[in-house]
């Protein structure tokens, strides 16, 4: 057994081990001289960093400002703000990262751009939302569905749009309450504009008696929401025969307003009323249907015979007493 090389291994372990120098605080000691001669080096590129990035960022302030004010005057305002703070960060961001690789020269640019690759797909996994909202709110302003101040219908909420920012959209309904919208269910989903147009056309179906002259009635009618206030005079106004239904003949009635939800309801108001009275005036009669309900057809039944009964009663003391009344005038006679 050859016992020459196991000899020579531990000779080998023993003069390593009496080369090696523990002592952990002068160790700590070199470290942190040699980190302060490193700081002491990179103050310059330090403060010029600092400087670079301060004179960045006011620039950065100046461009949003001025981005915004740029839309403001075209009444934009809201499109304006999210582009000029998109402008803003954007560039304050970029300023950052050359401000980094002044004080580390060894770092450039592209390494930032491969780190913030790197970072970017994990920020956008866990803000992917609020990314979501923000692109439908630049998508929205930019192509303009719809204005601040228009009247629309969206996930079964209606009223006035008060303002579009980046996340949300808020409209205001018609009773005083505040709705906030995610800005991707708005662009996602179907929304319906109200006041897109200039006009709007209303409709309503009256009941008219078949037995009434209801083409005077529908000239009556016409006549009438025409003087109206409030109803177009450049729109036709439609009388038209719609329906027959079992009690009547229904005449669907329409008209044109101004889009707002306010003009609209107080004109529907007006119309129902003023063709009420013009109706009432002219002795038309406005049918409405009657029903006879049996709760209980042996009570009836039994209620009839009843009835003839008594009928029966009646006629027999009605005969005896006109037999009586016979008697006594041929006794009279006699």
């Amino acid at each position: 057994m050859k016992l020459t090389p196991l000899f020579t291994l531990l000779a080998q372990v023993q003069n390593t081990t009496n080369e090696i120098d523990v002592n952990p605080t002068a160790t700590l000691i070199e470290k942190l001289e040699k980190w302060i001669r490193g700081t002491i080096r990179l103050i310059p590129n330090i403060i010029v960093a600092i400087i670079f990035f301060v004179i960045v960022f006011f620039i950065a302030r100046w461009l949003g400002k001025w981005v915004k004010n740029i839309f403001k005057r075209k009444g934009r305002e809201n499109y304006g703000s999210i582009l000029g703070s998109f402008a803003r960060w954007g560039l304050t961001i970029v300023g950052l990262a050359f401000a980094i690789t002044i004080i580390s020269p060894n770092l450039t640019p592209a390494d930032l751009l491969a780190g913030l690759g790197v970072s970017s797909v994990a920020i956008g996994f866990a803000f992917k939302d609020i990314l979501q909202n923000w692109l439908a709110g630049i998508l929205i302003l930019s192509r303009q569905p719809f204005k601040i101040g228009d009247e629309i219908i969206v996930n079964g909420y209606e009223g006035k749009v008060e303002v579009v920012e980046t996340r949300a959209t808020t409209i205001k309904t018609y009773d005083g309450q505040d709705v906030i919208i995610p800005n991707s269910d708005i662009y996602t989903n179907a929304v319906k504009v109200k006041t897109a147009n200039e006009y709007v056309r209303s409709q309503y179906d009256l009941g008219l008696g078949y037995d009434q002259p209801y083409e005077k009635a529908m000239k009556i009618l016409e006549e009438t929401i025409r003087n109206i206030e409030g109803v177009v005079k450049d729109k036709p106004v439609d009388i038209l025969v719609w329906d027959q239904a079992d009690w009547w003949l229904t005449i669907r009635m329409r008209w044109w307003t101004k889009p707002e939800r306010g003009e609209v309801v107080k004109v529907w108001s007006k119309v129902l009323l003023e063709t009420q009275k013009a109706m009432n005036k002219a002795n038309i009669d406005l049918p409405f249907p009657t029903e006879v309900r049996i709760h209980n057809a042996h009570d009836i039944a039994e209620a009839r015979n009843d009835e003839k009964k008594n009928n029966s009663i009646y006629d027999s003391m009605q005969y005896q007493i006109n037999q009586r009344k016979f008697n006594e005038q041929q006794k009279d006679n006699q």
